[in-house]
């Protein structure tokens, strides 16, 4: 006897007297993608090759682009400036990506163990929330708080390196080239630290107790269970915070327009501020349109690589389980 769904919505049963439901059509749940795909289309897609065919043009913004085919690329690749700006990406990636990934895993792992063991998760969690307040913050506001803090005349550090007697270390720290990336640098450590945090703290919560307790019972101190057990435990967290920590990196904009506006002098400037002066500062909008399509796919590129390497190292685990 087979199973058969009548018109009028009565299941039929089987040998076994199992009620079976009709299968749904697989095409059916491609409506459920079909918004976000034309979202993905409109908002991704199409702006991007909008922006790769103008950088083939030389066009100031107004009247008809004329075609200029791969010259603005080639004075790309000859461009002091943009290969500067590409080096301050880098100490960015440091910023944003390696130091918060560093410390936020030794303050998850310290809020984990000892603050929640010793003060309660109510305490840990507070703390939590405090280290990912920056990133709930708009960087416009963030970066005036910051801005104040850091001004040469009355700020708040110089006023506080005065009072303890350190006036000596009084610097404008965003004014003097020689300080204005490092200044930047540990304003973006300060705002992205929250992220690595939370992310850390949610993959210590899968990690098995009983690894934890058979090394301390085998006499393993804090440092050897963190380096043993914690980190290749939460492997997969640390390689998705410094993928997504790196594009954050690559793309900064917010942080550099507010503080320094890519000065004094170029120091500051990053590939995307580069861009956006390029473009509407100084009208050359075929060129600055090249220098966001290269920045664009080098973090395509990176992502790719990210998720392949990240793939390869899951089916391998996987592989060593079984």
């Amino acid at each position: 006897m087979t199973v058969t769904v009548e018109r009028g919505g009565r299941v039929a049963r089987g040998h076994h007297g199992a009620a079976t439901r009709p299968r749904r059509p697989r095409t059916s749940y491609a409506l459920f993608l079909l918004p976000g795909f034309i979202a993905f289309l409109v908002v991704v897609v199409v702006p991007f090759l909008m922006n790769t065919g103008v950088s083939f043009t030389d066009w100031q913004g107004v009247g008809s682009p004329t075609w200029s085919g791969l010259a603005n690329y080639r004075e790309l690749m000859d461009d002091s400036e943009f290969w500067a700006s590409f080096r301050h990406s880098l100490f960015m990636v440091v910023a944003m990506a390696v130091v918060p990934t560093a410390l936020g895993l030794v303050l998850a792992a310290a809020l984990f163990d000892f603050v929640a063991q010793h003060f309660g998760t109510r305490t840990a969690a507070v703390l939590r929330a405090c280290f990912y307040l920056p990133q709930v913050l708009p960087i416009a506001v963030a970066g005036i708080v910051w801005s104040w803090i850091l001004a040469p005349d009355n700020g708040s550090l110089n006023e506080l390196l005065k009072a303890v007697g350190l006036g000596s270390w009084q610097q404008d720290w965003l004014g003097d080239p020689d300080l204005a990336l490092y200044s930047v640098m540990g304003v973006m450590v300060w705002v992205q630290i929250g992220f690595p945090l939370v992310v850390f703290m949610a993959g210590l919560q899968r990690v098995d107790p009983q690894l934890y307790e058979a090394a301390e019972l085998d006499g393993a101190g804090w440092w050897r269970r963190f380096w043993h057990i914690t980190l290749p435990q939460i492997r997969p967290e640390i390689s998705v915070v410094l993928l997504w920590c790196t594009i954050a990196a690559l793309k900064v904009f917010g942080a550099v327009y507010v503080l320094t506006k890519g000065g004094p002098g170029g120091a500051t400037d990053v590939p995307s501020y580069f861009s956006f002066t390029t473009f509407f500062e100084k009208t050359q909008v075929g060129y600055g349109a090249a220098i966001s399509t290269v920045l664009t796919v080098i973090i395509l590129a990176l992502a790719l690589i990210g998720l392949r390497f990240q793939t390869r190292a899951e089916d391998a685990e996987e592989g060593v389980r079984v």
